[in-house]
């Protein structure tokens, strides 16, 4: 455990910041599911967020350090979990995702998978003696990333499969990976997307087909982003105010309270909304990147970067299906989208930054 600290140690932006986001979120889920079933994800959310701030204390608290010694036998309950999740998982909407709780919660272990990723990614680049990662050092990191990203695409979840690949990129990335290692990664996806239509389910196809196309099947795969653009559109500059939007409240947007949570949001908010919450999304990332800068070691850095990297990437993609530039794959956006697992994952990733920043002033 590290040391109590005093208060001015805290990093009351990070955390500000943090349930700032948060707080909107929950008040564009009330606005988003009033009258419908539900109407009670608000007040579960707040519990969520509530929760959050508990395990990102718990995280600040345990040394890192102490974390990425047990990183193998973190990495070897994972995949025991994430294989847990195939055989007796629940399966919603065609996806087996999540572990049945006791009060009617669900548990989302790929959600947590990606802390122990980061954890993963982090202890290995820290630990080359290089300083610099070569070709083995890749191949090694793929076939570590590649256990739990194959579970999670079983399910099927490819959003988050590739929150995993996005981390690993972004640790090479930041230890220095020479430009001809890179050409060879970049070509290797290449052969993975030409080859995918072998391994995606035909409901991921119809996902890749409608991000192509929405008005192809405007009622079918291209529903949810049709739906989506024309209420991001019809916000406006200001918006039409909270529980008023139309694609919303008369429930021709999908989900509005998890995914496309930002589409309810830029509906009821138009686009001062949107740039009020990106700016403060913008400004959580580089406090994150301010606290990397300043780490105690490489480890603390590779921590603090796979974080805002991962943030950033679910952020980006978020963002982008919603307007029809990526394609439609589940992932929620952070601390606003409902979903215990996502923000309690959240939360927890922040308390390590902040793990990093208090072991500054520990002697």
């Amino acid at each position: 455990m590290i040391p109590d600290r005093p208060w001015k140690d805290l990093d009351w932006r990070l955390l500000l910041l943090a349930l700032a986001i948060s707080a909107l979120g929950v008040v564009q889920i009330y606005s988003a599911t009033i009258g419908t079933k539900w109407e009670s994800a608000w007040w579960k959310q707040t519990l969520f967020v509530a929760a959050g701030l508990g395990v990102m204390y718990l995280a600040s608290r345990v040394d890192y350090h102490v974390l990425l010694d047990h990183v193998p036998a973190l990495y070897g309950i994972c995949a025991l979990a994430l294989l847990g999740v195939l055989l007796l998982g629940r399966q919603v909407f065609g996806s087996r995702r999540w572990i049945p709780l006791p009060g009617g919660f669900t548990l989302q272990v790929s959600e947590f998978a990606k802390i122990i990723i980061i954890l993963l990614i982090a202890r290995y680049l820290s630990e080359l003696k290089s300083g610099r990662p070569g070709l083995a050092d890749v191949l090694k990191l793929g076939g570590f990333v590649a256990v739990p990203a194959a579970l999670v695409l079983k399910q099927p979840d490819l959003g988050t499969s590739l929150t995993y690949v996005a981390i690993a990129g972004a640790g090479l990335f930041f230890a220095g990976l020479r430009w001809r290692h890179w050409a060879l990664i970049l070509a290797l996806a290449a052969v993975v997307v030409a080859a995918s239509p072998l391994f995606l389910t035909e409901y991921q196809k119809a996902r890749i087909e409608s991000f192509r196309n929405p008005a192809s099947d405007p009622l079918g795969s291209g529903y949810q982003v049709l739906q989506s653009m024309i209420a991001v559109g019809s916000g406006g500059i200001w918006g039409k105010g909270a529980t008023q939007g139309s694609q919303t409240q008369l429930r021709f947007l999908p989900v509005p309270h998890t995914d496309f949570v930002l589409s309810a949001f830029a509906e009821e908010h138009g686009f001062a909304g949107v740039t009020l919450i990106l700016g403060l999304y913008f400004l959580l990332l580089m406090q994150i990147v301010q606290i990397a800068q300043a780490a105690p070691d490489r480890a603390g850095m590779y921590v603090c970067m796979g974080v805002g990297a991962l943030l950033l990437f679910q952020l980006f993609v978020n963002v982008g299906m919603l307007v029809g530039r990526m394609v439609v794959t589940g992932l929620p956006l952070p601390l606003m989208s409902y979903g215990g697992s996502s923000v309690l994952t959240t939360f927890l990733m922040l308390g390590l930054v902040s793990n990093v920043r208090f072991q500054r002033f520990v002697n």
